[in-house]
Order: C-alpha cells, then sequence, then structure tokens
C-alpha cells in the first residue's frame, strides 16, 4: 500500500509596503505594463530564487499612492522573515519600499481578513502649488468653504448604496458599503480628507473628494448630498478627484 505523502504549509508572509504611484498603471498586475504587484513578484522572485504569487488588501488605481498597502504571499525556502524590509530595500525600485514584514496565520488573507481601510484625500489651497508635494495633493488655487464641505461629508456616513459615488462602469452589483469616518483636517495649505469603512468602490474615495470639492466651491448644495445618494445615478455627483491626491493610509486588521 503507497504511503501518503504528508502536505507541510508554507509559511505565510505578511508585508507591508509604501510607494509612490506616479509611474505605475495601479496595483494590480498587467501584462507588459509597470505595476505594483507584478513589480513585486518580479523582485521576490529575484531575491527568493523562485516565483510567489502576491496577493494584496485591494487595488489602487494608476497614479494612486500607498503608505501601508498590506501583501501577503507564500514562502518556501527562503531567509527569516524579519530581514525582508532590508533585504527588499536593496531590490526593490525607489519608489517602493518594504515598511515590515511578519509571518502569519494559514487562514490570513491580505484582502479577505481585511477589517476596514482608511484612504486619505489630500488637498492644497494656495496661489502656486508647492513643487514638493504637487506630485502627491490636488491643488487649488481657489478658497473652499471647509463648514459647508463638513456638513456634505456627515450625509455620506454609514451604510449607503454608492452607486452615485463610483465609477458608471463598476461591474460590482451591490453597491453597498459603510463609511464610519469621514474628517477633515487642516494643516498649512493643506485640507486632508480621511476615509475609513469597510470597502470601497471604483473611484469611491476619488468622487466623495470630487462632490465635496464642489460642494466647497458652492457647485453643489451640502443639503443636496442626501438626494444624491439616493438618486443612485453617476451623473449626480460631483466632478472625480484627480488620482494623484489619493493615498491608502492603513488597513486594519483583527489583531491591529
Amino acid at each position: 500500500m503507497a504511503r501518503r505523502r504528508a502536505v507541510i504549509a508554507m509559511p505565510k508572509v505578511k508585508l507591508v509596503v509604501a510607494y509612490d504611484g506616479t509611474d505605475f498603471h495601479g496595483f494590480a498586475r498587467q501584462q507588459s505594463l509597470r505595476t505594483v504587484q507584478g513589480t513585486l513578484e518580479t523582485v521576490l522572485e529575484r531575491v527568493l530564487g523562485y516565483p510567489v504569487e502576491v496577493f494584496g488588501s485591494g487595488r489602487t488605481d494608476a497614479g494612486v499612492h500607498a503608505r501601508a498597502q498590506v501583501v501577503h504571499f507564500e514562502m518556501g525556502a527562503g531567509p527569516p522573515v524579519e530581514r525582508f524590509p532590508y533585504l527588499l530595500r536593496r531590490a526593490l525600485p525607489n519608489d517602493i519600499v518594504c515598511v515590515e514584514a511578519c509571518e502569519v496565520d494559514e487562514g490570513f488573507h491580505a484582502r479577505f481578513s481585511a477589517q476596514a481601510k482608511t484612504y486619505r484625500y489630500t488637498l492644497q489651497q494656495a496661489r502656486v502649488a508647492d513643487v514638493f508635494t504637487n506630485r502627491y495633493a490636488w491643488h487649488l488655487p481657489v478658497s473652499l468653504d471647509t463648514a459647508a464641505m463638513e456638513r456634505a461629508a456627515k450625509h455620506l456616513i454609514g451604510h449607503h448604496d454608492f452607486t452615485s459615488f463610483c465609477a458608471a462602469s463598476t461591474p460590482v452589483q451591490d453597491k453597498r458599503r459603510t463609511i464610519w469616518e469621514l474628517k477633515l483636517t487642516s494643516r498649512e495649505t493643506y485640507l486632508d480628507l480621511y476615509c475609513t469603512g469597510n470597502g470601497f468602490l471604483q473611484n469611491m474615495v476619488r468622487i466623495v473628494a470630487g462632490t465635496l470639492v464642489d460642494v466647497g466651491e458652492h457647485r453643489i448644495a451640502d443639503e443636496d448630498v442626501p438626494h444624491i445618494l439616493a438618486g443612485r445615478d453617476r451623473r449626480l455627483a460631483g466632478r472625480t478627484a484627480p488620482a494623484h491626491g489619493l493615498t491608502l493610509w492603513r488597513v486594519e486588521y483583527e489583531s491591529s
């Protein structure tokens, strides 16, 4: 009688990575295009000596940045996990950094285990854009009515159908999502919009940001936001804010 071979589970490694999304065609792997996932897989294969598949907490669009994107992969033979930030610092291009690394339980999944995500959208209100931050902030040489923007933001907190606040081409059928926090903070000439929720639709945070800017410029009344939500029509909401102002700020897990 033939013996059954024991199946040995490979260690699962979690990485937290930061990247400047300017020169990437988004996170998700695309043939012949430079992406974050594709770059990580290429570099990890070179470091480890065998191919690996990287799974992310979610996709970021072309031009969108990340302060703390979470990915995982299964590792065969390799260095101690805690050495990955050092090894990848020397192997990755300058626009990606591995912030931390740890081994996680077999059941962990960067995407499906995530409990919450926070995005930050940054605006700069100044006559002239700051050359040192204009890759990471939407420059608006106008004064925004932040009080009206804050009133409008309150209408978006909670569990809603966000059809009006996602790309019309979004293939997902269920467009109900929960936003737990949507707040504006100021620092010098910058205005940061922090959006925390259980998940986001395609372009959702950028459309929320663009709509709030339209409210701040009095193109849309803050009291109209509930009607925009109820209308479930992308044409009712405001513009889509440029990708370069958006950063994936934090991904939270049960043990975070």
